[in-house]
């Protein structure tokens, strides 16, 4: 059985009608080499757009047509309490309180410095064995998923999971922050008042597209407190992705994992244009889709 996601960034500036675009990012993608600097600030214009309006394909579409953020907002609306009236159906009475409480509390957990689940955060002494079954349920109906640590750079990689060690990330952007209530202009110019949300929320863009992509996504964390976003399986390599939500790419965490694991490569992803330093794929955060 197919798995139905939201639309990818792809698909998005489809939509928009921005073929010519997608085909010059395809290339730089491949070759490496920037895009014209005028091309790629309107890339991160139509990124910061699919951040508010997401991947629902009615969203888009009317997007697509209106270019109006209230009325997406409203698209959106009605499909969270469509989310919040599925608990209730599909859930027995015990358990619609702890998944709502855990759905609401994702978010929350985004705009930790430390994006780790953690259950405490849920309610004051919360635990696995309260909450594990609603956080299988919201995994289940395809609102969030799971990204494991791995303990090991080893294939498979699923293999060498850390099962109590995870990060859950929402399946849609737009809904996102449609749950939040952030403005669209809030999204659109991110504002300082964004600085403790926009990590949390630029690494659930990058698993949303990687997921679409057919990925299995894991992260990394050495014992020191050493960091890599995301471990994928690629052309049958196991490639570590960083991702910065602006042009900030220096990463020491990176550095280390090369140093140690040694990768073929390693995938960069932040604000800044495509290009190729250092044994790193350089790629713009719009460029998400292509890896």
């Amino acid at each position: 059985m197919k798995t139905l996601y939201p639309m990818d960034m792809e698909e998005f500036m489809f939509a928009l009608g921005e073929d010519d675009l997608v085909v010059q990012i395809k290339k730089s993608f491949q070759t490496d080499t920037p895009l014209a600097s005028a091309l790629h600030d309107a890339a991160m214009q139509l990124y910061r757009q699919y951040l508010v309006v997401g991947g629902m394909p009615e969203c888009v579409m009317l997007f697509a047509q209106t270019k109006d953020y209230i009325l997406v907002r409203h698209t959106q609306d009605p499909i969270l309490a469509s989310y919040l009236n599925d608990m209730s159906k599909y859930n027995n009475l015990n358990e619609i309180k702890k998944t709502r409480l855990a759905y609401d509390n994702i978010a929350v957990q985004l705009s930790k410095k430390n994006t780790r689940f953690q259950y405490k955060w849920i309610k004051k002494g919360g635990r696995a064995s309260e909450f594990e079954n609603a956080i299988e349920w919201l995994c289940l109906s395809g609102i969030v998923s799971q990204v494991y640590r791995v303990e090991q750079i080893k294939k498979p990689l699923e293999n060498y999971r850390d099962i109590d060690a995870f990060k859950i990330y929402v399946s849609d952007l737009g809904l996102l922050c449609a749950k939040k209530d952030l403005a669209a202009n809030d999204i659109l110019y991110m504002g300082e008042e964004l600085n403790d949300f926009k990590g949390g929320m630029t690494e659930n863009y990058v698993n949303v597209q990687l997921t679409i992509n057919d990925y299995h996504t894991y992260y990394w964390k050495s014992d020191r407190g050493a960091e890599i976003d995301f471990i994928i399986q690629r052309d049958g390599k196991l490639i570590p992705i960083e991702v910065k939500a602006a042009d900030n790419t220096r990463a020491k965490s990176l550095k280390m994992y090369m140093d140690t694991y040694k990768p073929a490569y390693a995938i960069k992803l932040s604000s800044k244009n495509f290009g190729f330093e250092d044994n790193k794929k350089i790629v713009p955060l719009y460029a998400a889709f292509c890896i």
